[in-house]
């Protein structure tokens, strides 16, 4: 793998740490995320049906070669629990060869 494509991070929240784990283990198994870090609980304040809402979530790190950012995306999607859900994604400007190299054989590449 020559790195060219690059990892994608893809952010979302949750509101509980074990509908986190849950997707995160769902997305590794399915191996269309490489790794998921979850970090929490956090403090998200936000307008809501005309509401300033303040919520405790966890936030999850989905990590993806770049090609397949895409898939990634469809399958967190799908299987969020909120009605709409943050889905952000962040590429990485550069990323160890070596993490890559393992990212890509621990995904499948969505077929082109």
């Amino acid at each position: 793998m020559d790195g060219s494509d690059g990892l994608t991070q893809i952010l979302t929240t949750f509101a509980s740490r074990e509908e986190a784990l849950s997707l995160a283990r769902a997305a590794v198994d399915a191996r269309v995320a490489a790794c998921v870090q979850i970090i929490g609980p956090i403090t998200s304040v936000y307008r809501w049906q005309g509401s300033v809402e303040e919520a405790e979530e966890y936030l999850c790190l989905f990590k993806a070669p770049s090609e397949g950012a895409g898939q990634l995306s469809a399958f967190i999607r799908e299987r969020h629990p909120y009605t709409t859900p943050e889905l952000t994604s962040v590429r990485s400007s550069w990323v160890d060869e070596r993490y890559l190299s393992w990212a890509a054989g621990e995904t499948i590449r969505a077929e082109g």
